[in-house]
């Protein structure tokens, strides 16, 4: 069943088209993952979805509803939550106060908490510190965390392996599998072995298009097509 769709997008950013047409089915469960090379369009995809920039032709439709016009804040109350980059995670507040104020309501489902702990032993370790004070790692747990504090249908993840070290790569890929159980996640990713681990299917964006979509199966078996769509072997 598709969960989300984009369907003849377009994004401008100023006076520039980022995103040309992109039409896209992410389908329910499992991780989607979407790659491609640096400055392809990725994270504005992401963030078109999310209404941070509005795509204007075009739409996104979540379970067959129309959510282009909606802000930001809407679209979270829909069930849909967004890990960017730069993780969004407050260096000033605890640990604690971060996943506060990713709640509905400023207080935990113990369970859920519980869960997050059992993903992210460090998160329980360092509840009354401050998160600047984490580490890179730390710091993306947290921000992961924030998505999951409420229940979720989809989440989208832009680079969350970027600049972390391979042990802490390994423990994200062991919570990924096990958050997208329940919940569908949109990975954006570098890391084309994190993501060939994790992904079921994947699409590749180029010059703000889709290049290419299908199984992460069939695409890993390919390697002259990763090498003409990703420059894998350069």
């Amino acid at each position: 069943m598709t969960l989300l769709s984009l369907k003849s997008m377009q994004t401008n950013i100023d006076q520039y088209a980022v995103l040309h047409d992109v039409t896209l089915d992410i389908p329910e469960g499992g991780v989607f993952v979407l790659l491609g090379r640096n400055g392809a369009g990725k994270t504005t995809t992401l963030r078109s979805i999310m209404g941070l920039w509005k795509p204007s032709p075009g739409s996104v439709h979540f379970r067959g509803r129309d959510i282009s016009g909606l802000h930001t804040a809407e679209i979270a109350r829909l069930g849909i939550a967004f890990v960017p980059e730069n993780m969004g995670i407050f260096g000033g507040l605890t640990v604690q106060e971060n996943l506060v104020l990713a709640t509905a309501n400023g207080s935990f489902d113990q369970d859920r908490l519980e869960r997050i702990w059992r993903l992210f032993p460090a998160l329980e370790t360092f509840w009354t510190k401050a998160a600047w004070s984490l580490s890179g790692g730390q710091k993306q747990m947290l921000a992961v965390a924030r998505a999951i504090i409420e229940p979720r249908e989809l989440i989208l993840i832009d680079e969350p392996t970027k600049g972390l070290a391979p042990s802490i790569v390994d423990a994200m890929a062991e919570a990924f599998r096990e958050i997208s159980n329940n919940t569908t996640i949109l990975l954006v990713e570098q890391n084309f072995e994190f993501a060939r681990a994790l992904g079921r299917d994947m699409a590749v964006i180029d010059d703000g298009r889709i290049a290419h979509t299908g199984t992460m199966s069939n695409f890993v078996a390919d390697k002259d097509l990763q090498d003409s769509l990703l420059s894998l072997s350069a």
